[in-house]
């Protein structure tokens, strides 16, 4: 099953716009592609699983999501990089 679910995951990392391809994407960057592949084939067995267990539908999350849901904890670690370049940073949020 195992390959399988790896086989999907690197098909679901070529889809743009999902959930799926940004989290693979996130993980590539740190870890690597193959365990990239791997954490995204181990979410598509949870999704499964929940989706057999609860009998409900796939609703896909957003190739935004990770962005939205840590918005505050991005700005400040980009704020701590450019203080650590030098420069003095404000942030002030939009209105």
């Amino acid at each position: 099953m195992k390959p399988v679910l790896v086989q999907c995951a690197w098909g679901s990392a070529r889809t743009k716009g999902t959930y799926y391809q940004a989290q693979f994407f996130r993980i590539k960057a740190r870890r690597g592609p193959k365990k990239a592949a791997i954490a995204v084939a181990a979410s598509l067995l949870t999704a499964a699983y929940h989706m057999l267990k609860n009998g409900t539908f796939h609703q896909d999350l957003g190739a935004d999501f990770l962005v939205q849901h840590d918005k505050a904890r991005i700005a400040t670690k980009l704020a701590n990089r450019i203080k650590d370049l030098g420069y003095d940073v404000c942030l002030t949020p939009v209105a």
